[in-house]
């Protein structure tokens, strides 16, 4: 019988990371000089886990599904998804505000770029007092109204925002605008894909002084224009209890 198996973390510096990786998740990511993002356990080809400890320590989690099939992640998702896992686990600190983003659909992403599309969900960790994320939009809007702010840069006055705190949850379907405001640390459970369309990256520059690339184009056809009245998972949390997000 396998054992519990524990990956060696992946640590991703980025322009908007931050210290929160260490000062509250306890997490050493030296000799980076931030952290943005971790990645706790991921299929994703060039950042696939690989064993921390034990028997199959240098192992990655790829061959350890080659090995043992069903019996590792189960008969039904390995008949649906074979050597492929699907879940990308992450943490992310949002010391800057993340660029103002969308995901593709698994349609879109397979006709792109021979990938699953990128559906997700956020559980808020911890936020500094006021820190607020984007969900959507804040109305009903259409591709003229949505190319008008985007060109006009006043897109942030159609977005939906949410002040969070710690517990607070978020289901983010491929296709809804979206980015994590500046103060939060959340985890991020998603697909397994690493597609993103950056719509908006607040004129932001590299260490090099050059602006990050935009996917304005792209993102075009990835986006649900919809607005929806709760974007917010409403649930009551119950001590010592397991509770479905």
């Amino acid at each position: 019988m396998l054992k519990p198996l524990k990956f060696r973390t992946i640590f991703k510096d980025k322009i908007w990371g931050g210290n929160k990786i260490k000062t509250i998740l306890n997490k050493d990511f030296s000799p980076l000089p931030n952290c943005g993002e971790t990645w706790e356990i991921s299929g994703v080809e060039g950042n696939v886990s690989v064993v921390a400890e034990g028997e199959y320590a240098g192992k990655s989690l790829v061959e350890l599904i080659d090995k043992y099939t069903d019996k590792l992640i189960g008969k039904k998702l390995y008949k649906k998804f074979h050597d492929q896992f699907p879940l990308l686990i992450k943490f992310i600190d949002a010391n800057d505000d993340l660029s103002i983003q969308v995901h593709p659909d698994d349609k879109l992403a397979r006709k792109r770029h021979n990938s699953f599309g990128k559906t997700e969900m956020w559980y808020v960790i911890q936020a500094d007092p006021g820190a607020k994320l984007n969900a959507g939009f804040n109305r009903k809007v259409d591709k003229e109204t949505y190319l008008h702010h985007l060109q006009n840069n006043t897109l942030e006055e159609i977005l939906n925002f949410e002040e969070v705190r710690a517990g607070d949850v978020f289901f983010l379907p491929a296709g809804r605008v979206h980015y994590i405001g500046k103060g939060i640390c959340l985890a991020e459970i998603q697909q397994t894909s690493d597609i993103t369309y950056r719509i908006y990256d607040f004129d932001r520059r590299d260490d090099k002084g050059n602006l990050r690339e935009l996917h304005t184009d792209l993102a075009l056809d990835a986006i649900d224009f919809n607005f929806y009245e709760n974007y917010k998972t409403r649930y009551t949390p119950k001590k010592n209890e397991i509770i479905n997000l």
